[in-house]
């Protein structure tokens, strides 16, 4: 499980960049629409060639998925040297699909696949750093880059005689995956049509599921947040070939040209439901975090506020809820479980009433990649959705409200004589003395929490692997008694919270946990 959760938390990585690019893509849709922009959007002039350039950039995510997995993953699962773990990903990757291109070139009937014909518009064939092979989506690269990053792992640092001395390392690692790249290339050449046909079922039953697949998904994606696993419900969807074989967001902008030109009903155009879980995020939230701040004693309304605000605009603005859902989570998880069943149902009412689209980040992907672009054939759809967004916002502070209050749940600032509600800011921050008489500050936020949390974490000795999510430190320590409890490391704002089970933990740090990791990263290396 340990392992599965660190898989899941390396996939944050590349999917990240998703959403910037889809912004691109959403902006670039929106100025090259001629009735929306007029004349000077139409094909052919210097407007419309501009942003087609800009466009094009916007694709480069999507064209390449494979490679930004083969190569995101290894940053966050090599347990050293990260940067040689990625190069080695992407050698492996392109050796096998060096050997399946020589296999099906030489043995095109055996494998059932001829190349001689070209790879464009083929199902099953892609052309992938310009090596023309059998299409294996991002699941390849996937599966190759944890191969080679295992085998990195083991024998990086491998000592070899001083003769063969020029080959450890680096060196070392891609001979190895010289030598396992061969058979798996073979195997996958064998095996891969089944494989394809056993995902293209799987297609059609995730399509045919309808409101109960639509619900499932939305709950399954926010209920298991905590545990890390919610990256393998959205991701081998949204970027993944389950629903559609180069995944839906990549579909979406692939069309949403047509769609917004198009009079018929978005649902009718893009009869998947599966990228709605941003309504959670958006009206959710707001409810939640009123529901929080109402049921704070007035004498602490204003510090409440000034943790809410922030950490709801970021659920709001972009997306990223866990630092508002963390607040909560682990005092009564009844109420993330009701979170979830509320998102859910809320995202299920609004496919009902013909929404679909790219909503999973926020008010960014709701204006920039739905309500511009698309508003002018399709504004009905996005007043239902605002209205039942709204409803439900009163839902969830009604009910949120009624349970903090009947059950007495002790979140932050309902304790009147409560002293450490702060605000969590990097201003705040550098007004505080680290709250540990042995750490003093280096003058370096990063470098600052790093060093408290290794000291709150039994020291570097007790360190067996360290890795992150989109906000969380994730580790596994050796022995988990030598881990301070949580008010060690929510003293002074120092981080959000803390999640231990056995060996297993995390420690809620925010949007800033990438370096933060790479700090704590250095002072394990003592680099």
């Amino acid at each position: 499980m340990n392992t599965i959760k660190r898989f899941g938390s390396a996939m944050i990585v590349p999917v990240l960049m998703f959403a910037f690019f889809g912004i691109v893509l959403g902006f670039a849709t929106l100025f090259k629409n001629p009735s929306i922009m007029g004349s000077i959007a139409e094909d052919g002039t210097t407007w419309f060639k501009i942003w087609s350039v800009i466009e094009s950039g916007g694709w480069t995510i999507f064209n390449h998925m494979e490679i930004v997995f083969v190569v995101g993953l290894p940053l966050s699962l090599a347990k050293k040297a990260p940067g040689h773990a990625a190069l080695a990903a992407l050698m492996g990757y392109l050796m096998f699909n060096t050997f399946i291109n020589a296999f099906l070139t030489q043995w095109p009937h055996t494998f059932g696949a001829n190349l001689e014909k070209g790879v464009e518009n083929v199902t099953g064939l892609k052309a992938i750093a310009g090596i023309e092979t059998l299409d294996t989506n991002i699941l390849g690269g996937i599966v190759i880059s944890s191969i080679v990053t295992w085998i990195h792992n083991r024998y990086y640092s491998k000592r070899l005689p001083e003769m063969l001395g020029v080959f450890q390392g680096l060196t070392f690692i891609v001979t190895i995956s010289f030598f396992v790249m061969l058979p798996l290339a073979l195997i996958t050449c064998i095996i891969w049509p089944t494989v394809q046909s056993g995902i293209s079922s799987l297609q059609g039953f995730i399509i045919g599921s309808g409101y109960i697949g639509v619900w499932l998904y939305h709950f399954l994606e926010r209920v298991l947040i905590p545990t890390g696993l919610h990256h393998f419900i959205y991701a081998p969807i949204e970027v993944g070939p389950v629903v559609v074989n180069h995944g839906l967001k990549a579909e979406w902008f692939e069309h949403v040209n047509e769609f917004a030109k198009s009079t018929k009903p978005l649902k009718e155009q893009f009869p998947y439901g599966f990228m709605l879980q941003g309504n959670g995020k958006v009206f959710g939230a707001i409810g939640i975090a009123l529901a929080m701040y109402s049921t704070t004693p007035k004498e602490n309304k204003k510090k409440i506020a000034a943790l809410l605000i922030p950490a709801t605009l970021t659920a709001v603005v972009v997306g990223i809820t866990e630092p508002l859902e963390f607040t909560f989570l682990f005092i009564a998880p009844y109420l993330f479980v009701l979170h979830a069943l509320l998102a859910a149902t809320m995202d299920t009412l609004m496919y009902g009433f013909g929404l679909v689209g790219n909503f999973g980040g926020g008010l960014l992907d709701f204006f920039a990649t739905n309500w511009i672009p698309l508003a002018q054939n399709h504004w009905l759809t996005y007043v239902f959705q605002i209205i039942i967004g709204l409803v439900f916002t009163a839902i969830y502070y009604f009910l949120f409200r009624f349970l903090i209050l009947k059950f007495n749940i002790p979140l932050p600032g309902r304790k009147k004589d409560e002293e450490d509600v702060k605000l969590y800011s990097k201003h705040d921050y550098k007004d505080k003395k680290v709250a540990t008489e042995t750490t003093s500050s280096t003058g370096n936020e990063y470098n600052d929490k790093a060093i408290y949390y290794l000291e709150g974490l039994g020291g570097k000795e007790n360190i067996k692997d360290v890795t992150n999510c989109t906000t969380r430190l994730r580790l596994t320590v050796k022995d988990a008694d030598k881990v301070e409890d949580s008010g060690y490391f929510t003293h002074n704002q120092m981080s959000h919270g803390l999640v231990k089970r056995g060996t297993n933990v995390q420690v809620v740090v925010g949007m800033s946990v990438p370096q933060v990791r790479e700090a704590f990263e250095n002072i394990i290396n003592d680099v």
